[in-house]
């Protein structure tokens, strides 16, 4: 009943919008390198800072899920299966559709995009194509996440943390100013839990999870116009996976998770960056090199029996360089400029074995997938007549790709291959345009209304699993998106609100295959399509009170897809899209006049998600579902100490459900959580 009033009150009122802000701020401020002093251009952005993220106890990029409208990056399977969606746009395997930078730091494999979240001082999430912006080509959008500067920022800080299913959280910081121009920082973080589902087979937490992580920063100005940064990031974690259980669709029941063999995924990653930012009094410049270094290992009894049928182990090594400059105006004139250079070079080999094991063989395959791409992108902004100003872009993408691949078949205790394995060599080149347009008009006031038209382009590739020669490849997919929107203020800043519309007309959508004991295989539909609202609401009544509501709704649909002579999609719902995504937050803080304690903040939150389909056929779906949270933080002198519980209702929900061999296996949503922590600052 809640969720039908909820539901209905939100449709009679925001029928026509959509949200672009972000709960509990003041103001959507871009901080980034590439807005320009003016601001000119049109963006449409959600921001998180610190505070933000804290009071939402946010601890991995998955729990923004709601958090931001029309954001979605499902809980399912292992950190290997980690893809992001925004507007509809998404993938689920290889590159994202939407990019990721971390101290402009680039991330491409989706198994690297669900991080810790500690010592995250903002979240900038653009929405839509960005690529007369930033490095390489996005579809969906643009994810920028900045961590605390030390010549900005100076605080030690340690914190540990304990919750049910033995949760435990040890995390320690330092951001030094060593002197007037030069910083230091270094942070390290643990984490584990027991896991909150059992595979009844081997009588082990089907999720259990041990991780670990730490960052170092150097950052040194020797001039006034000049700024050196160093950052080093390193990432390691290891977990139980794929908590899959069987589903009776006609009984609408879940069975036991059983399988007979462990599963679980293993991940090394290593960031490291070096940025120089000159800021003159015209112009600005800025260098960003990077290196990526991920190791990943995945073994996944892909049958999820207790019969011996499938085990599949994944290995690979992935080496990434990247180098970016960017050259924009850094004046007050009616015309500003950005000109920006990106260049990638990436290698990574796998090794992917297929055990048939009841059919007494096993099938090793080694791939390598080299590419290099390199683009160039421009954006110009002219102020035309007081507050009103357009923007034109255009982005040239060159990408390389090479792929070697031998899969041999071994007879159970044979100790050599086949005399002729499957093998190819093979080169793909790819080019592509990609313009922007758009108008703004800024009044006295600071509301803001815009429209923006832009063309979004994601880059084909080789498979990585083959059956036939039709799977070979796929092909780039394309994107035109339109939107419109407006910022406005109210009671002098007290309330602000996003909303806009928009409409994606998506051709060659790129569309994930799971085939049991192969793998994933992409291939492209014809034509698909998304549209939808949303809107945003922040209001700060009162100095210690914020509520922040956002709300965003997609309908996203294949207008022509024929996968085959007898299976058409045609207009059925896009899986992995949430129709709606709906939050309201709310905290409060009290100052109480003694000695002991300084002040007690209030933090509750109530998001929704659903109705989602999980395959293309529609034939299983999620309702829409609310998760309550809450959050009270005592303050006294250098002491927090802090009580958090997540889905207090106990609400039952799936986050995943796949068909395999004409039967269904669902991931359940975590059930209620909650926990403590304790930290002291420096």
């Amino acid at each position: 009943m809640l969720t039908e009033i909820l539901m209905t009150s939100l449709m009679l009122v925001n029928t026509h919008f959509k949200t672009d802000s972000v709960i509990n701020i003041k103001e959507v401020t871009v901080t980034e390198f590439k807005a320009n002093r003016r601001s000119l251009a049109p963006m449409s952005v959600n921001k998180m800072n610190a505070r933000d993220l804290n009071m939402q106890n946010v601890t991995s990029m998955k729990e923004l899920s709601t958090l931001l409208p029309n954001f979605y990056m499902p809980d399912y399977g292992s950190r290997a299966n980690s893809p992001i969606f925004i507007r509809g746009i998404g993938s689920k395997a290889k590159t994202s559709a939407v990019g990721f930078y971390i101290d402009g730091i680039p991330h491409y494999d989706i198994s690297a995009l669900d991080i810790d979240m500690a010592d995250i001082e903002s979240i900038e999430v653009f929405k839509g194509p960005q690529g007369t912006l930033y490095g390489r080509n996005a579809m969906g959008g643009i994810i920028d996440i900045h961590t605390f500067s030390p010549l900005e920022y100076q605080n030690t800080k340690i914190k540990i943390g304990y919750g049910n299913k033995n949760d435990i959280t040890a995390q320690a910081s330092s951001y030094l100013k060593l002197a007037d121009n030069i910083g230091f920082s270094i942070s390290g973080n643990y984490h584990s839990n027991d896991g909150f589902f059992t595979n009844v087979a081997t009588g082990k937490k089907a999720d259990k999870i041990k991780e670990y992580s730490g960052r170092t920063a150097f950052e040194w100005k020797p001039t006034e116009l000049w700024k050196l940064r160093f950052s080093s990031w390193i990432d390691y974690s290891n977990q139980n996976g794929y908590p899959y259980a069987l589903y009776d669709k006609q009984n609408n029941t879940i069975g036991d998770i059983s399988y007979n063999r462990t599963s679980g995924f293993k991940r090394l990653i290593s960031n490291n960056g070096l940025s120089a930012v000159y800021n003159g009094s015209n112009i600005s410049f800025s260098s960003q090199t990077s290196y990526q270094f991920m190791n990943g290992s995945m073994n996944i009894d892909q049958d999820f029996t207790t019969a011996d049928k499938y085990f599949v182990t994944n290995d690979y090594h992935m080496n990434t360089l990247t180098q970016e400059f960017t050259l924009k105006s850094n004046n007050d004139k009616r015309y500003q400029w950005i000109l920006g250079a990106f260049g990638l070079i990436q290698k990574k080999d796998n090794v992917l074995t297929t055990d048939y094991i009841a059919r007494k063989f096993s099938m090793p395959t080694y791939y390598s997938d080299p590419i290099s791409s390199f683009a160039i992108y421009h954006q110009s902004s002219y102020n035309i007549w007081k507050g009103l100003s357009a923007t034109v872009g255009l982005r040239f993408d060159y990408e390389h790709a090479k792929k070697d691949y031998k899969r041999y078949t071994i007879v159970t205790g044979s100790t050599s291959a086949n005399n002729s394995p499957y093998t190819f060599n093979n080169k793909l080149n790819f080019n592509q345009f990609s313009p922007k347009f758009s108008l703004q008009y800024l009044t006295t006031l600071h509301n803001n209304y815009y429209i923006t038209v832009s063309r979004g382009y994601k880059v084909g590739g080789f498979n990585e699993t083959i059956t036939s020669d039709d799977d070979k490849t796929y092909q780039p997919e394309y994107s035109w998106n339109y939107e419109v929107g407006s910022k406005l203020r109210f009671l002098d800043g007290k309330i602000t609100t996003d909303i806009s519309l928009f409409y994606i007309d998506w051709r060659h959508q790129q569309i994930t295959h799971t085939i049991p004991g192969v793998g994933n295989i992409l291939t492209n539909a014809g034509h698909s399509n998304s549209k939808g609202v949303e809107l945003s609401v922040s209001a700060h009544p009162i100095y210690n009170w914020n509520v922040g509501l956002s709300y965003g709704y997609t309908y996203a649909e294949f207008l022509d897809y024929k996968q085959s002579d007898k299976t058409i999609y045609n207009h059925n719902m896009i899986p992995m899209v949430p129709r709606n995504t709906f939050g309201l937050n709310s905290d409060y803080t009290l100052y109480p006049k003694c000695n002991i304690v300084d002040r007690i903040t209030f933090s509750a939150g109530l998001d929704g998600t659903g109705k989602i389909y999980w395959n293309e056929d529609n034939a299983l779906s999620q309702k829409f579902y609310l998760l309550l949270n809450a959050k009270v933080i005592v303050s006294s002198g250098k002491f927090n100490w802090e009580i958090w519980g997540k889905n207090l209702t106990d609400t039952n929900y799936q986050t995943y459900c796949f068909s395999l061999s004409n039967a269904y296996y669902v991931q359940k949503g975590r059930p209620v959580s909650f926990g403590t922590s304790i930290s002291y600052n420096f």
